[in-house]
């Protein structure tokens, strides 16, 4: 499967039969370069994949600043230390998950939760970590 189908068919998906989607999705190596991205994702800035890169190897070190993808800000929220990130912006936000060696991204708007955005994210990122990914 092509790293694009997996933002396709599994970060794009239709949530829980809901009609929801995901408003962007990436997968990101941990060198910044793209493997696959929606249309819709951020141009994001390399020191910016930098900063979420240096989070995930000392956690906390976004929550003074806040995450910036894309240029927005977002103010970082409870996640899992070293595993996952995630941000909120008024009625959105970003999940991101780490496996070894890419981050999968997801950004969401209303009227998609913060917990379906979780467990797209989070569903992919594990099946990639079981698979050495």
């Amino acid at each position: 499967m092509s790293w694009q189908a997996y933002v396709d068919d599994h970060l794009l998906c239709d949530i829980d039969g809901l009609g929801l989607h995901l408003s962007a999705a990436a997968i990101i190596g941990q060198d910044g370069s793209v493997w696959a991205q929606s249309s819709s994702f951020p141009q994001f800035k390399p020191e910016e994949i930098n900063g979420i890169i240096t989070d995930f190897n000392e956690p906390g070190h976004l929550a003074p600043t806040g995450l910036h993808l894309g240029g927005v800000k977002y103010m970082v929220i409870q996640g899992e230390p070293g595993a996952v990130i995630r941000g909120k912006k008024g009625s959105g936000g970003v999940t991101i998950k780490k496996t070894s060696q890419a981050l999968v991204f997801g950004l969401y708007e209303e009227p998609v939760t913060p917990g379906q955005c979780n467990m797209v994210v989070e569903r992919l990122g594990d099946y990639l970590v079981d698979q050495g990914l």
